[in-house]
């Protein structure tokens, strides 16, 4: 098989094509800019491209496939190529489904803690010797790559984006999953720029519900009044399993889940990542796995990368680094590591990065997004703001927009970075949130930069 990606450098489509070329497919690809790490993962099995830029001779009537990402334009040379040659073209969910429609397909749905579930889930079917393909959006501890697809694996775990397949296929990536069993984790308004209001985002969980195969199970956080509705009406030929936050204790600084009269101690922490878990022991348990085997394996479960990931432990202070950006997020986040740390100090920095957090009618959605921390500071860089082609917005009105009492907002980076390397951190936790990196920010050089 020949397969072709254009736009191959972005993090899911490298870690696709490189799936397929483990499966002995010959992959060529082409962009116009490959960034770490996809750069030196590509190079080292020979898939980078020799040259950045679309070169349309690169396809012929010998390819079996195409596969489009959300990098390349509507107008891309080798897109319009392909259709020219009647080739067939697959967003990279569509060849998921492709790869994956004769297995068992788990599929993680929902606005928050899709990566850290996928994730739990695979760990634990790893530790119990269970054999799948997956597609998750960071990378795992103990897994080589964030994509597998073989022939021999009888089920697939899917992280299920509810953002575009591609620029030619407006449907949300996990409507083309069609799962047997689903899980939703919640409804949080994100992505306003594709769905405008809150009834648009939700709809879209709603069609998902509809995908599920005839039979199927959906797992879903009854704590989460629209996912709880959405689920309640949904059809009757499938199983609905409701979730909520388990039985759990936080002794010096490590939480216990507390569980069929064992104490199991965890290397994660928050009552968000609790309710992930038990969502991901529901799952885990319509495939076989018993509760034993399961918080068994949970309890050597490290978390996903930039998943409240800790940056640096320190005997006064720790550091942690997390992908929140959306409201929801930077709530459930702050509070995690409040509640963790009940007597430390928090100092909480996030990066107003994405095109919803900069948007000045999205703002109103902060307010009291960060009140866990003693200190709050936030980010944006009006560049930024320029080139997503957004109204400006000001320090004062993201200050007035998250409410929180004594937030600073900095419009300057080695500026916020400079005064958290000056501070005292003796008995603080500095967590920084963004779905970036602060423009530039390497946070372990950082973090070894801070002192008690």
């Amino acid at each position: 098989m020949k397969i072709h990606f254009i736009a191959i450098g972005g993090s899911a489509m490298h870690n696709l094509a490189i799936a397929m070329h483990q499966k002995g497919f010959n992959i060529t690809g082409s962009d116009d800019e490959v960034v770490e790490p996809s750069k030196s993962r590509l190079d080292k099995l020979g898939l980078l491209p020799p040259q950045m830029g679309w070169f349309p001779d690169k396809l012929d009537k010998s390819l079996d496939a195409v596969i489009l990402g959300m990098h390349a334009r509507a107008d891309n040379p080798e897109l319009l190529k392909a259709k020219e040659l009647g080739l067939k073209i697959f967003s990279y969910p569509e060849y998921i489904y492709e790869q994956c429609k004769d297995k068992t397909r788990i599929v993680v749905g929902g606005s928050h803690g899709k990566t850290t579930i996928t994730a739990m889930i695979l760990h634990v079917l790893n530790s119990c010797g269970i054999a799948c393909d997956y597609m998750v959006g960071a990378q795992l501890e103990g897994f080589d790559a964030m994509v597998k697809l073989t022939e021999t694996a009888r089920l697939a775990v899917i992280e299920g984006d509810e953002y575009l397949s591609s620029p030619i296929d407006r449907r949300p990536k996990f409507h083309l999953y069609h799962p047997h069993i689903a899980i939703l984790s919640g409804i949080a308004w994100d992505h306003i720029n594709v769905f405008p209001t809150f009834p648009d985002y939700v709809e879209q969980f709603r069609i998902f519900i509809t995908l599920i195969e005839k039979e199927g199970s959906l797992v879903y956080c009854e704590n989460d009044a629209e996912v709880k509705q959405l689920a309640l009406a949904s059809r009757q030929d499938i199983k609905k399993i409701p979730y909520g936050v388990p039985a759990y204790t936080v002794k010096d600084g490590i939480t216990f889940l507390n569980a069929s009269g064992m104490e199991v101690p965890l290397q994660v922490f928050g009552e968000h990542n609790l309710m992930n878990l038990n969502g991901a022991r529901l799952v885990c348990n319509q495939v076989g796995v018993s509760d034993k085997d399961f918080y068994h394996a949970i309890s050597t479960f490290k978390g996903a990368a930039k998943r409240l990931e800790l940056v640096r432990h320190a005997d006064q202070f720790n550091v942690y680094k997390d992908f929140a950006h959306s409201p929801s997020k930077l709530k459930a986040t702050t509070a995690a590591v409040k509640t963790q740390f009940p007597d430390r100090k928090l100092i909480a920095c996030m990066e107003l990065h994405t095109f919803s957090s900069l948007n000045e009618d999205f703002l109103k959605e902060y307010r009291g997004a960060m009140d866990s921390a003693e200190e709050a500071y936030v980010y944006f860089n009006p560049h930024t703001i320029e080139h997503k082609k957004l109204k400006p917005i000001t320090s004062e009105q993201v200050r007035l927009a998250f409410g929180t009492p004594g937030l600073k907002v900095f419009t300057n980076s080695a500026e916020l970075m400079d005064m958290l390397k000056k501070k005292s951190l003796a008995n603080c936790n500095l967590l920084l949130m963004s779905s970036g990196n602060f423009d530039g920010v390497d946070f372990k050089a950082l973090s070894d930069e801070l002192k008690p």
